[in-house]
């Protein structure tokens, strides 16, 4: 009985991969492209499904991307397969110029500044919202005391300047698409 040797590293290698395709990024984006092509409806109807997807991009609420972009396909009588694919514009390469920008927006739009002096970065108050979410859903069995402090507190300096300010940019940014992808979906 033959036995193949396992790969020592199998989780670089999927780390690598899940960085840089196989085949490379114009290779996806071509297949991508392929893809939108072969799509059974016109052209304007699937670019407003892209314009759906990548405006979704822009907003906050990771892991509802999908149902976001297929709600706001349907309402602009876009391609719901092709909203789906937009949603892939926001990737791990692209999510911190987008979450930068969308925070400086809506900051600015806000008429809000972060306190330099602060020393709590943006991870910790992801951590503190997410510990309170769960001390609090211990404490609705245990009787214990709640707290809401640090949940108010991301709430106001990261998730609703997030939101507001990821209109503009996921706007502009999906519009681009909207008219660079019919011409493209013509040909």
């Amino acid at each position: 009985m033959i036995f193949k040797r396992r790969d020592p590293k199998p989780t670089l290698r999927a780390l690598a991969e899940f960085l840089w395709p196989r085949g490379g990024w114009a290779r996806a984006f071509h297949y991508v492209k392929h893809r939108m092509r072969r799509l059974p409806d016109s052209p304007e109807r699937i670019a407003r499904g892209i314009w759906a997807g990548i405006f979704t991009s822009f907003t906050p609420f990771f892991g509802l991307h999908f149902i976001i972009a297929a709600l706001i396909a349907r309402m602009m009588r876009g391609n719901m397969l092709a909203a789906l694919m937009g949603t892939f514009f926001g990737n791990p390469l692209t999510y911190l110029p987008i979450g930068l920008s969308a925070l400086a927006t809506g900051h600015w739009v806000l008429g809000t500044q972060v306190d330099a002096n602060e020393h709590r970065s943006f991870g910790e108050k992801f951590i503190d919202a997410g510990r309170d979410l769960q001390d609090n859903f211990v404490a609705l069995f245990s009787g214990a005391p709640q707290d809401w402090s640090h949940l108010a507190v991301f709430f106001d300096e990261v998730f609703y300047p997030y939101l507001i300010g990821g209109i503009l940019p996921g706007i502009i940014s999906a519009t681009v698409a909207y008219y660079l992808s019919v011409p493209v979906l013509r040909a």
